[in-house]
């Protein structure tokens, strides 16, 4: 949940994302947190009692940063083409910044160490395949493609999605890939199919 923090919360926050993403969830110490944010290590203890509070708390405000973007991303108007529609959305994952992959990255981190609240990764995962499913939906009530699972449609678009620009973006695995030809034959792929 976002809420407005004063300055000192908003720094020791800023510093446990700073810290998570050098050092990971297991290696981040409070007194790492408090050297990075230049406060007192009892700061943090007063703002958020412990560590397992404050790293939720860093969680959930970048997380509800990432997950509006991403709606923000995969967002559709009831005219989009599904060529349109997937392209776009396509580069606007591409066109995300480093701190965005950086909040993609400690998501994925915290498999090990997951908690009691819905790991990270899942909700990236849901916000992004929802939002692809929506829009497959209206096209099969438009009659725009044919009668085809959409959940399963939607899930494998995300899989192209995800791995060749969020993962490739974040194991810097894509230097001998031009997005927009990867774009043109993933859409060729799925309207054409791969029979000869």
């Amino acid at each position: 949940m976002l809420f407005e923090r004063e300055n000192t919360e908003e720094k020791i926050i800023t510093a446990t994302f700073n810290i998570l993403q050098k050092e990971g969830v297991q290696k981040a110490t409070t007194k790492k947190i408090a050297a990075e944010a230049e406060v007192n290590e009892v700061t943090i203890f007063r703002k958020f009692e412990n560590k397992k509070n404050l790293i939720e708390a860093t969680k959930d405000y970048y997380m509800a940063t990432l997950l509006s973007k991403l709606e923000e991303t995969f967002d559709f108007d009831e005219e989009d083409t599904i060529e349109e529609y997937l392209k776009r959305s396509f580069h606007g994952v591409l066109d995300f910044t480093e701190e965005d992959f950086n909040i993609i990255r400690v998501a994925m981190q915290e498999i090990e160490g997951a908690s009691d609240k819905k790991l990270l990764i899942s909700q990236i995962t849901d916000a992004i395949i929802n939002k692809l499913e929506e829009f497959f939906m209206l096209q099969l009530e438009k009659g725009t493609i044919k009668n085809v699972n959409s959940k399963a449609i939607s899930v494998m678009c995300f899989s192209i999605i995800f791995q060749s620009t969020i993962l490739w973006q974040i194991y810097g695995n894509d230097e001998d890939i031009d997005s927009d030809y990867f774009a043109n034959d993933y859409l060729d792929i799925i309207f054409n199919g791969i029979k000869p």
